[in-house]
């Protein structure tokens, strides 16, 4: 960006200084595009400065010299762009982590920075300029979109935020705490998660703290002070040798023996040392768990002093907890530092109880295990995995496993001292628990990047792992197989798993084995958490015949070990596109209808792999062949009546599976025949089910049946306690799809006059009020709600009945539909639309006569003008005007639309303004909006429907002379365009072009258009 020039702005004249600000803020905009942080903010934030650039470019073209008043208000904006590039700098160039912490700052700064350069530029004496009125709109409509720009924190970056507030609330100064809160810094900002470079950026962010010292930014500098002292106890910011050298100067100044307790340390109900101590009004205090159990046992009263005493009245003694905490490192050092000397005593059972100890010391917490390490254990540990005694080779390997646990440093460290792993895997090839140990162990190591190749160098280690696939342990079976998918990722170690043959040897004793060994992979393969990439293998290599052939020929026992696998694998679509391909869905079938199984839990997974494979034919290619879950009516009519006969969860999975096949590319065919098998009977009923997944998927599948089905279908099963049913589960429910369904179907159920009545009646227009407009929550919850809360807004609006639209109108929606024309997704603008013109059909017959004043009148007040549209007295409750409303400019904007069905419904709403005995009031206002324009400009789309309406609204519209001057010129080509079609079906709106531009004087009356 270039450097600011120095200029004192009272002594230049207007038209250099307007130079000036218009330089600045292209730059200024410019330099925001390339802001990395926030960067969907600061293109937003770049766009209007590049709006307002460009708008202050065309003044310049005048002289602007004498305007004193233009002067101040570019002396007001030269300075709040000086506060916009400062802003681009500081995201521009300080540390990515001080950005990330000062996130809401930075979003109030972009707020203020918009809003005050809307301010300035509203400040513009246009009155006084020689300017268009389509630049004096551009200010206008610029004014105001800055003023309702809306900037917001990314949701990453909340989460951080109220997590590192509650980590220094809650004074937590675990390092795993540290560690997890520094990856997710690390994962927002897109920066590398290796030691390195996370404390290059730490280091970064001090600096940021010191700077801020250094300009005396003291609350500024206290927060992030608090803040860089709980990322300090992260691993990546403080190197091992600083952790270690603190720690031995600790431990060498306590002495050698632990401290017993003091008294105030012991709570009065327990007996014990506290945990989280609280403390009552009267001063006594208590283990947080243990007084709280008291008061639910209905106790009252505080068990020393007899006080009244309360839950709400009980405090954090957070001092009192801070004590207790250093009381227990304190002895926790000294017992760790102690218990190393009996490690190295001859005598086994004095090693087995020390090793048992330390054991329990690093299993409490992950500071404890950083101790260990500090101590060296590692290396003693190391070396104990050559004693003759297998429980003490056994108990080194599972205390080795949980100092590994969440540590690089260990885990390398474990790794790269001598003959370990070699020694890890000679216990692999020992006796059933140390073998399961040593395995575990190494998962833990594997997890390391510098363990990948070294574990696989170890002779014979990857055949011992793959030869433990075979075992009857499942957890054995899970950490071999997720041990081999980590070290595949090294080609060295690939190659060796390839001779080991990883998957073959579990396929071929699946497909070919003794039975009990068949059963025992099946298990395996059915416990183990698999990675899609080998749940796609697996499928690719040969699973599924097998598995199929037991499904379809096993006992009992054999089809659950079965059914179990093929959920697992069905979960990916491509997977259960080939099931169904392989002949899957008779044998699934066939278990799921017999009733005389006792076994529910088997049928449950059943119907939830069925699930599965429906939802995979939502998946297909449309150039490919398609895939067809059910066949047949008989199909679906067996299926379907299963959610009558069976328990919630095969009820849910069913009803999943119908709205799976609903979306499905036999979609519409589905829909049709569940509406002829009643299914709605059926789903009216549940929406009454007391198992909430049941009901919300019951609903679901309402809403797609309601779409395009036939009204009668849902006047003879749809009843006013339906309609009150749907109400109370969008005013109670927290799932948001549901709610979402639920307002589809009231919106998609057929507009009859007797379930509008119930709607009213059960308070809906409240209901749907509240939906639209309630802010707290997500963005995905407004989306779908509000797109269908406004399509049920319409049944209410019809113009044959004006109690209805009453009813909305005094319930305040009609100014809600008008911020939804500019705030809304394309579906909510056009139903919003849709709703103002069946509303506006109504005003003229509403708009009450002017009121003529006497002669005496006349002379004390104005007369009243009117609206301009109904040459009558308007309001929005009284006439539901559009124009009162403040709805023509953003049905206007939505001309410009790109969704040719959102521009057409708002062309239909602004139409209405048009009286077809005189059409010449509306037609002015249209003109005065600027919509004519717009609406020739929709004469070139590509929807012969649009263009009709175009046409229609235009031939009224030409009955004025001045407004056929006006813009004649403009729509004379788009009309030849349209004359000139030879397409067939255009015939009505060619002769319509015809008619308009004889109406203009283009063409004569006979002319060969017609």
């Amino acid at each position: 960006m270039a450097k600011d020039v120095i200029i004192s702005v009272s002594v230049i004249p207007a038209s250099e200084l307007l130079s000036h600000v218009v330089l600045g803020l292209f730059e200024t905009a410019q330099a925001a595009k390339k802001v990395l942080f926030q960067e969907a903010n600061f293109k937003i934030f770049s766009a209007h400065l590049e709006k307002t650039s460009a708008i202050l470019k065309e003044l310049s073209r005048q002289n602007i010299d004498h305007f004193e008043s233009l002067k101040n208000t570019l002396e007001i904006l030269n300075r709040e762009v000086k506060a916009a590039k400062q802003l681009v700098v500081d995201c521009s160039q300080r540390n990515k982590v001080y950005l990330l912490l000062n996130c809401r700052k930075i979003v109030k700064r972009l707020d203020s920075c918009t809003k005050e350069i809307s301010q300035a530029l509203s400040l513009i004496p246009l009155a006084s300029l020689d300017i268009s009125s389509s630049i004096n709109d551009q200010i206008c409509k610029l004014c105001k979109n800055m003023l309702e720009a809306e900037y917001r924190a990314a949701v990453a970056e909340e989460e951080i935020l109220a997590k590192i507030e509650f980590g220094i609330q809650e004074r937590n100064g675990a390092r795993s705490y540290a560690n997890d809160l520094l990856f997710q810094i690390a994962g927002a900002l897109g920066l590398s998660t290796e030691q390195s470079a996370l404390k290059e950026e730490y280091e970064a962010f001090k600096r940021e703290i010191e700077e801020a010292n250094l300009r005396k930014e003291q609350e500024e500098s206290l927060q992030m002070e608090q803040i860089m002292a709980l990322l300090g106890k992260a691993d990546a910011v403080t190197s091992s040798e600083e952790k270690e050298k603190k720690y031995l100067e600790r431990r060498n100044s306590l002495g050698n023996q632990p401290l017993a307790p003091l008294k105030g340390f012991y709570c009065s109900l327990t007996h014990e040392v506290m945990v989280d101590p609280v403390e009552t009004p009267s001063g006594q205090t208590f283990e947080k768990s243990a007084i709280e159990k008291w008061l639910a046992e209905g106790n009252k009263l505080c068990p020393l002093t007899n006080a009244p005493l309360d839950t709400s009245d009980l405090r954090p003694n957070k001092t009192l907890r801070q004590s207790i905490e250093e009381w227990r490192d304190r002895n926790a050092i000294i017992t760790i530092s102690n218990i190393k000397p009996k490690l190295q005593s001859s005598e086994e059972e004095e090693v087995l109880q020390a090793l048992s100890k330390l054991q329990e010391l690093c299993m409490e917490r992950d500071l404890h295990r950083e101790w260990a390490a500090m101590e060296d254990y590692i290396s003693v540990l190391v070396g104990l995995l050559g004693a003759k005694n297998r429980e003490i080779r056994k108990d080194a390997l599972v205390i080795l496993s949980i100092l590994a646990k969440d540590s690089e440093d260990k885990k390398e460290k474990i790794t790269r001292m001598d003959n370990a792993l070699e020694s890890i895997v000679r216990s692999l090839a020992r006796q059933y628990e140390e073998s399961k140990s040593a395995l575990h162990l190494l998962l833990e190591l594997s997890e390391s990047n510098a363990a990948w190749e070294l574990i696989g160098n170890v002779q014979g280690c990857i055949l011992l792992i793959v030869t433990m696939l075979s075992s009857e342990d499942n957890q054995v079976a899970t950490d071999a197989v997720q041990l081999l998918e980590i070290l595949s990722f090294h080609n060295h170690n690939v190659k060796q798993m390839a001779k080991a043959n990883y998957f073959k040897p579990l396929l071929r004793l699946l497909s070919s084995g003794p039975e009990d060994i068949r059963i025992s992979m099946a298990k395996t393969l059915a416990e183990i958490e698999l990675t899609d990439h080998s749940k796609l293998a697996l499928v690719k290599d040969g699973a599924l015949g097998p598995l199929i052939q037991m499904l379809s020929q096993g006992d009992l026992e054999t089809k659950k070990v079965a059914v179990k696998c093929l959920l697992q694998l069905s979960n990916l679509p491509k997977n259960g596109l080939q099931m169904i391909r392989e002949g899957a869905v008779e044998p699934l079938f066939g278990v799921l209808y017999r009733h005389s199984l006792q076994l529910p839990a088997l049928r449950e997974q059943v119907a939830a792999t069925i699930m599965n494979l429906s939802i995979s034919t939502t998946n297909q290619e449309s150039d490919g062949e398609q895939v067809s879950l059910l066949k047949s009516e008989e199909d679906i009519f067996k299926l379907f009546s299963l959610v009558s006969l069976t328990g919630p969860d095969i009820q849910r999975s069913i009803l999943k599976t119908f709205h799976a096949l609903c979306q499905s590319p036999s979609g519409l065919d589905i829909r049709m025949r569940l509406r002829q098998l009643s299914a709605v009977q059926v789903l009216v009923q549940l929406c009454e089910a007391d198992q909430h997944t049941v009901r919300a998927s019951a609903v679901k599948l309402f809403c797609c049946l309601t779409k395009d089905g036939d009204d009668s279908t849902f006047l003879v099963h749809v009843s006013q306690r339906c309609i009150e049913t749907l109400l109370r589960i969008i005013q109670t429910s927290n799932d948001v799809e549901e709610i979402a369904a639920a307002l589809g179907i009231i919106a998609y159920l057929p507009k009859n006059s007797e379930m509008t009545q119930w709607l009213l009646n059960a308070e809906a227009l409240r209901i749907i009020y509240i939906c639209i407009n309630d802010g707290n929550r997500d963005v995905s919850y407004k989306r779908q709600v509000i797109e269908n809360a406004v399509g049920a807004l319409c049944r209410f609006t019809v113009s044959t009945n004006q109690e209805w639209q009453q009813r909305v109108a005094e319930a305040g929606l009609i100014q809600v539909l008008v911020r939804l024309l500019a705030s809304g997704t394309s579906f909510t603008k056009q139903n919003a639309a849709i709703a103002l013109k069946q509303l506006s059909e109504s005003s003229k017959n509403l708009s009450k006569p002017v009121k003529k004043h006497g002669i005496f009148q006349c002379c004390i007040s104005a007369p009243e003008t009117g609206c301009p549209a109904h040459l009558g007295s308007c309001g929005v409750e009284s006439s539901f005007c559009i124009l009162e409303a403040n709805a023509v400019d953003p049905l206007v904007r939505m001309l410009r639309e790109p969704d040719l069905e959102t521009a057409e419904a708002s062309l239909n709403a602004l139409l209405t303004l048009i009286d077809a005995q005189k059409p010449q009031d509306g037609s002015k206002v249209l003109d005065n909006a600027n919509a004519i324009a717009a609406i020739i400009k929709l004469l070139s789309s590509n929807s012969v429907g649009l263009q009709e309406k175009c046409l229609k609204g235009l031939e009224t519209i030409f009955q004025s002379d001045e407004l056929k001057r006006k813009y004649g010129s403009s729509v004379q080509m788009p009309l030849v365009d349209i004359a000139q079609k030879k397409a067939s079906d255009m015939k009505e709106i060619k002769s319509l072009a015809a008619k308009i531009l004889s109406q203009l004087g283009v063409l004569g009356v006979q002319s060969s258009f017609f």
